[in-house]
């Protein structure tokens, strides 16, 4: 559902995206809409769980059943 909002912004910033519209050839609303999902999109991936994976080569399991003389670690 698209909704209406109100933005400020300094004048130097509207008249950059207003000559960006032009450019273009679409209104200041729907290059505001267009930047305002690129920045959601790019919040909502930078908050998601990050969990990382990774492989020492040697793990204490194993190591520890090759090295009967290494104490157990917890």
């Amino acid at each position: 559902m698209m909704q209406r909002t109100t933005i400020a912004a300094e004048a130097e910033v509207l008249e950059t995206l207003k000559a960006e519209a032009a450019r273009r050839g679409v209104s200041l609303a729907a290059l505001a809409g267009e930047i305002l999902a690129e920045k959601a999109s790019e919040l909502r991936r930078s908050r998601r769980p990050r969990i990382g994976v990774a492989h020492s080569g040697c793990g204490v399991a194993r190591e520890s059943v090759e090295r009967e003389d290494l104490p157990a670690s917890g």
